[in-house]
Protein backbone atom coordinates (compact mmCIF):
# COMPACT_ATOMS: atom_id res chain seq x y z
CA UNK A 1 0.00 0.00 0.00
CA UNK A 2 1.79 3.47 -1.29
CA UNK A 3 2.14 5.81 1.95
CA UNK A 4 0.36 9.23 1.38
CA UNK A 5 2.37 12.40 1.40
CA UNK A 6 1.73 14.26 4.02
CA UNK A 7 3.36 17.88 4.88
CA UNK A 8 3.85 18.83 8.16
CA UNK A 9 5.77 21.68 9.86
CA UNK A 10 6.01 24.47 12.34
CA UNK A 11 4.53 28.01 12.54
CA UNK A 12 5.25 30.42 15.24
CA UNK A 13 3.17 33.37 15.43
CA UNK A 14 5.23 36.37 16.83
CA UNK A 15 4.60 40.24 17.29
CA UNK A 16 4.16 43.22 20.03
CA UNK A 17 2.23 42.20 22.98
CA UNK A 18 -1.62 42.61 22.48
CA UNK A 19 -1.59 42.45 18.92
CA UNK A 20 -3.82 39.63 18.23
CA UNK A 21 -1.39 36.66 18.36
CA UNK A 22 -3.27 34.42 20.78
CA UNK A 23 -6.82 35.51 19.23
CA UNK A 24 -5.22 34.43 15.29
CA UNK A 25 -4.19 31.21 16.53
CA UNK A 26 -7.83 30.06 18.40
CA UNK A 27 -9.59 31.14 15.38
CA UNK A 28 -7.53 29.32 12.92
CA UNK A 29 -7.66 26.21 15.64
CA UNK A 30 -10.96 26.83 16.31
CA UNK A 31 -10.73 26.05 19.72
CA UNK A 32 -9.76 28.35 22.46
CA UNK A 33 -6.34 27.18 23.47
CA UNK A 34 -4.29 30.66 24.20
CA UNK A 35 -6.35 32.89 26.74
CA UNK A 36 -6.82 35.96 26.00
CA UNK A 37 -7.45 39.47 27.92
CA UNK A 38 -7.27 43.27 26.45
CA UNK A 39 -4.21 43.34 28.72
CA UNK A 40 -0.40 42.96 27.13
CA UNK A 41 1.33 40.30 27.94
CA UNK A 42 -1.49 38.02 28.79
CA UNK A 43 1.07 35.18 27.08
CA UNK A 44 3.45 33.71 29.00
CA UNK A 45 4.83 30.65 27.37
CA UNK A 46 4.71 29.53 24.22
CA UNK A 47 1.13 27.35 23.57
CA UNK A 48 1.48 24.87 20.99
CA UNK A 49 -1.81 24.12 18.96
CA UNK A 50 -1.92 21.86 16.29
CA UNK A 51 -4.36 21.56 12.97
CA UNK A 52 -4.27 18.36 11.15
CA UNK A 53 -5.97 18.01 7.81
CA UNK A 54 -6.14 15.00 5.67
CA UNK A 55 -2.58 15.87 4.30
CA UNK A 56 -1.31 18.40 6.63
CA UNK A 57 0.00 19.15 10.06
CA UNK A 58 0.54 22.74 10.91
CA UNK A 59 1.95 23.08 14.23
CA UNK A 60 1.04 26.41 15.63
CA UNK A 61 3.30 28.36 18.39
CA UNK A 62 1.68 31.17 20.22
CA UNK A 63 3.97 33.45 21.68
CA UNK A 64 4.54 36.02 24.75
CA UNK A 65 4.70 39.97 22.96
CA UNK A 66 8.06 41.01 21.97
CA UNK A 67 9.16 43.30 24.57
CA UNK A 68 12.10 45.15 26.51
CA UNK A 69 12.49 42.57 29.57
CA UNK A 70 12.19 44.71 32.64
CA UNK A 71 12.61 42.13 35.13
CA UNK A 72 13.81 38.03 34.90
CA UNK A 73 10.48 37.06 34.09
CA UNK A 74 10.14 39.08 30.92
CA UNK A 75 13.49 37.69 29.91
CA UNK A 76 12.69 34.17 30.16
CA UNK A 77 9.60 35.27 27.99
CA UNK A 78 11.56 36.74 24.94
CA UNK A 79 13.81 33.78 25.47
CA UNK A 80 10.50 31.57 24.23
CA UNK A 81 10.01 34.14 21.32
CA UNK A 82 13.26 33.74 20.20
CA UNK A 83 13.66 29.76 20.69
CA UNK A 84 10.59 29.13 18.51
CA UNK A 85 11.44 31.22 16.02
CA UNK A 86 14.84 29.29 15.77
CA UNK A 87 13.46 26.28 14.26
CA UNK A 88 10.30 27.57 12.69
CA UNK A 89 9.53 26.63 9.31
CA UNK A 90 7.40 29.33 8.45
CA UNK A 91 6.94 32.95 11.03
CA UNK A 92 4.15 34.66 11.03
CA UNK A 93 4.20 38.71 12.17
CA UNK A 94 1.30 40.61 13.62
CA UNK A 95 0.92 44.03 13.61
CA UNK A 96 -1.14 45.64 15.72
CA UNK A 97 -2.43 48.73 13.35
CA UNK A 98 -4.50 51.04 15.48
CA UNK A 99 -1.43 51.25 18.02
CA UNK A 100 1.22 51.09 15.53
CA UNK A 101 -0.16 53.13 12.70
CA UNK A 102 3.09 53.37 10.60
CA UNK A 103 4.26 49.96 11.44
CA UNK A 104 7.58 51.42 12.48
CA UNK A 105 7.06 50.06 16.70
CA UNK A 106 7.06 46.10 15.15
CA UNK A 107 9.36 46.30 11.67
CA UNK A 108 12.70 48.51 13.58
CA UNK A 109 12.19 46.57 17.04
CA UNK A 110 15.49 44.88 17.67
CA UNK A 111 14.39 41.25 18.46
CA UNK A 112 11.94 41.31 15.49
CA UNK A 113 15.04 42.17 13.51
CA UNK A 114 17.01 39.29 15.00
CA UNK A 115 14.43 36.84 14.27
CA UNK A 116 13.44 37.37 10.72
CA UNK A 117 17.00 38.14 9.41
CA UNK A 118 17.04 34.11 9.47
CA UNK A 119 16.90 33.22 5.80
CA UNK A 120 15.77 29.54 6.13
CA UNK A 121 12.41 30.06 7.12
CA UNK A 122 8.92 31.74 5.23
CA UNK A 123 8.47 34.54 6.29
CA UNK A 124 4.51 36.63 6.37
CA UNK A 125 3.24 39.94 7.81
CA UNK A 126 -0.40 39.85 9.36
CA UNK A 127 -1.84 43.83 9.69
CA UNK A 128 -4.31 43.31 12.30
CA UNK A 129 -7.22 45.11 13.61
CA UNK A 130 -7.98 46.65 10.22
CA UNK A 131 -11.75 47.05 11.08
CA UNK A 132 -10.44 49.59 13.66
CA UNK A 133 -8.39 51.53 11.04
CA UNK A 134 -9.38 54.18 7.81
CA UNK A 135 -8.83 52.23 4.08
CA UNK A 136 -6.79 55.14 3.29
CA UNK A 137 -4.65 54.56 6.00
CA UNK A 138 -4.23 50.91 5.87
CA UNK A 139 -3.41 51.54 2.24
CA UNK A 140 -0.57 53.97 2.63
CA UNK A 141 0.82 51.30 5.40
CA UNK A 142 0.20 48.57 2.99
CA UNK A 143 2.41 50.42 0.03
CA UNK A 144 5.30 51.19 2.71
CA UNK A 145 5.24 47.42 3.59
CA UNK A 146 5.00 45.52 1.10
CA UNK A 147 8.93 47.04 0.21
CA UNK A 148 10.08 45.42 3.08
CA UNK A 149 12.02 42.75 1.39
CA UNK A 150 12.42 40.40 4.85
CA UNK A 151 8.36 39.00 4.35
CA UNK A 152 7.42 36.93 1.22
CA UNK A 153 3.88 38.37 1.87
CA UNK A 154 2.04 40.93 3.47
CA UNK A 155 -2.07 40.42 4.12
CA UNK A 156 -4.73 42.80 5.79
CA UNK A 157 -6.20 40.71 8.62
CA UNK A 158 -8.90 40.89 11.52
CA UNK A 159 -8.52 38.14 13.69
CA UNK A 160 -11.05 39.11 16.29
CA UNK A 161 -14.02 39.66 13.30
CA UNK A 162 -12.49 36.60 11.56
CA UNK A 163 -11.66 38.54 8.35
CA UNK A 164 -9.17 36.97 5.55
CA UNK A 165 -8.05 34.29 7.62
CA UNK A 166 -8.19 32.20 5.02
CA UNK A 167 -5.41 33.66 2.77
CA UNK A 168 -2.88 33.55 5.34
CA UNK A 169 -3.69 30.16 6.08
CA UNK A 170 -3.59 29.26 2.35
CA UNK A 171 -0.24 30.60 1.76
CA UNK A 172 0.86 28.64 5.04
CA UNK A 173 -0.60 25.58 3.54
CA UNK A 174 1.53 25.95 0.40
CA UNK A 175 4.47 26.47 2.39
CA UNK A 176 4.80 23.57 4.63
CA UNK A 177 7.37 20.99 3.77
CA UNK A 178 6.74 17.51 2.99
CA UNK A 179 7.02 15.49 6.07
CA UNK A 180 5.31 12.85 7.96
CA UNK A 181 2.99 14.31 10.81
CA UNK A 182 5.25 15.67 14.51
CA UNK A 183 1.53 14.37 16.66
CA UNK A 184 -0.73 11.89 16.14
CA UNK A 185 -3.78 13.09 14.36
CA UNK A 186 -6.58 13.29 17.20
CA UNK A 187 -4.34 15.87 19.52
CA UNK A 188 -4.88 19.51 19.41
CA UNK A 189 -1.91 20.43 21.73
CA UNK A 190 1.06 18.92 23.23
CA UNK A 191 0.44 20.46 26.58
CA UNK A 192 -1.72 18.99 29.51
CA UNK A 193 -5.45 19.46 31.10
CA UNK A 194 -3.61 20.76 34.38
CA UNK A 195 -1.68 23.44 31.93
CA UNK A 196 -4.52 24.81 30.33
CA UNK A 197 -6.82 24.85 33.62
CA UNK A 198 -4.23 27.30 35.52
CA UNK A 199 -4.19 29.24 32.33
CA UNK A 200 -7.93 29.77 32.03
CA UNK A 201 -7.38 31.03 36.29
CA UNK A 202 -4.62 32.99 34.79
CA UNK A 203 -6.87 34.78 32.47
CA UNK A 204 -9.90 35.61 34.83
CA UNK A 205 -7.01 37.33 37.20
CA UNK A 206 -6.94 39.34 34.64
CA UNK A 207 -10.02 39.85 33.73
CA UNK A 208 -11.08 40.46 37.50
CA UNK A 209 -8.07 42.52 38.79
CA UNK A 210 -6.70 45.76 37.80
CA UNK A 211 -2.87 47.73 37.87
CA UNK A 212 0.07 45.48 38.73
CA UNK A 213 -1.75 42.43 40.69
CA UNK A 214 -2.44 40.38 37.64
CA UNK A 215 1.18 40.81 36.52
CA UNK A 216 2.38 39.84 39.60
CA UNK A 217 0.34 36.61 39.93
CA UNK A 218 1.52 33.01 39.00
CA UNK A 219 -1.06 29.73 39.32
CA UNK A 220 -0.30 26.37 40.23
CA UNK A 221 -1.61 23.11 40.30
CA UNK A 222 -1.34 21.51 43.05
CA UNK A 223 -3.59 18.81 43.51
CA UNK A 224 -5.72 17.13 39.72
CA UNK A 225 -8.11 14.07 40.56
CA UNK A 226 -10.07 12.99 38.09
CA UNK A 227 -12.99 11.03 39.76
CA UNK A 228 -15.05 8.21 38.27
CA UNK A 229 -18.19 8.73 40.57
CA UNK A 230 -18.10 12.48 41.17
CA UNK A 231 -16.46 15.54 40.13
CA UNK A 232 -12.74 16.33 39.36
CA UNK A 233 -11.09 17.76 42.25
CA UNK A 234 -8.60 20.67 41.77
CA UNK A 235 -7.00 22.87 43.83
CA UNK A 236 -4.87 25.78 42.57
CA UNK A 237 -2.34 28.28 44.07
CA UNK A 238 -2.82 31.76 43.06
CA UNK A 239 1.07 32.93 43.78
CA UNK A 240 1.53 36.98 44.21
CA UNK A 241 4.55 38.95 45.37
CA UNK A 242 3.36 40.87 48.27
CA UNK A 243 1.42 40.52 51.63
CA UNK A 244 -0.39 43.55 50.19
CA UNK A 245 -1.72 41.78 47.36
CA UNK A 246 -3.13 38.63 48.97
CA UNK A 247 -6.13 40.62 50.64
CA UNK A 248 -6.84 42.16 47.28
CA UNK A 249 -6.93 38.31 45.57
CA UNK A 250 -9.26 37.51 48.48
CA UNK A 251 -11.55 40.15 48.75
CA UNK A 252 -13.27 41.56 51.99
CA UNK A 253 -14.89 38.08 53.39
CA UNK A 254 -13.34 36.00 50.70
CA UNK A 255 -15.86 37.95 47.99
CA UNK A 256 -13.27 38.47 44.97
CA UNK A 257 -12.08 34.70 45.57
CA UNK A 258 -15.78 33.51 45.33
CA UNK A 259 -15.92 35.34 41.91
CA UNK A 260 -12.76 34.30 40.45
CA UNK A 261 -13.53 30.48 42.19
CA UNK A 262 -16.67 30.61 39.96
CA UNK A 263 -15.72 31.90 36.80
CA UNK A 264 -12.73 29.64 36.58
CA UNK A 265 -14.61 26.64 37.59
CA UNK A 266 -17.61 27.68 34.59
CA UNK A 267 -14.28 28.01 32.02
CA UNK A 268 -12.61 25.11 33.13
CA UNK A 269 -15.63 22.82 32.90
CA UNK A 270 -16.38 24.01 29.31
CA UNK A 271 -12.41 23.49 28.61
CA UNK A 272 -12.85 19.74 30.26
CA UNK A 273 -16.34 18.57 28.95
CA UNK A 274 -16.79 17.71 32.52
CA UNK A 275 -17.67 18.90 36.18
CA UNK A 276 -14.88 20.26 38.12
CA UNK A 277 -14.82 20.76 42.20
CA UNK A 278 -12.44 23.98 42.16
CA UNK A 279 -10.45 24.72 45.15
CA UNK A 280 -8.24 28.47 45.24
CA UNK A 281 -5.62 29.53 47.71
CA UNK A 282 -3.18 32.44 47.94
CA UNK A 283 0.53 31.92 48.46
CA UNK A 284 2.98 35.12 49.13
CA UNK A 285 6.41 34.54 47.15
CA UNK A 286 8.45 37.65 47.36
CA UNK A 287 9.66 38.79 44.20
CA UNK A 288 9.15 35.18 42.36
CA UNK A 289 9.34 37.33 38.64
CA UNK A 290 13.31 37.98 39.86
CA UNK A 291 13.76 34.45 41.11
CA UNK A 292 15.43 32.07 39.02
CA UNK A 293 14.56 29.00 41.21
CA UNK A 294 11.11 30.10 41.76
CA UNK A 295 10.98 30.51 37.71
CA UNK A 296 12.12 27.12 37.19
CA UNK A 297 9.73 25.48 39.40
CA UNK A 298 6.82 27.26 37.77
CA UNK A 299 7.76 26.51 34.05
CA UNK A 300 9.99 28.89 32.87
CA UNK A 301 12.22 27.29 31.34
CA UNK A 302 13.31 26.97 27.33
CA UNK A 303 11.15 23.87 26.01
CA UNK A 304 8.52 24.80 28.64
Amino acid sequence: MEKKMTKAGYVTIIGMPNAGKSTLMNAWLGEKLSITTSKPQTTRKKILGLLTTENEQIIFLDTPGILDPAYLLQEKMVDYVIESSRDADILVAILDMPSDPDGSKLLKNKTLNKIVSSPKSKKLLLINKIDKVKPENLSVLMEKIQKDERFDEVIPISALEKFNLEKPLEMIREWLPEHPYYYPEDEISDRTERFFVSEIIREKIFELFHDEVPFSTEVVIEQFKEREKSKDYIEAAIIVEKESQKPIIIGKNGSKIKVLGQKSREAAEEFLQRPVFLELRVKVKARWRQDASMLKNFGYEPGE
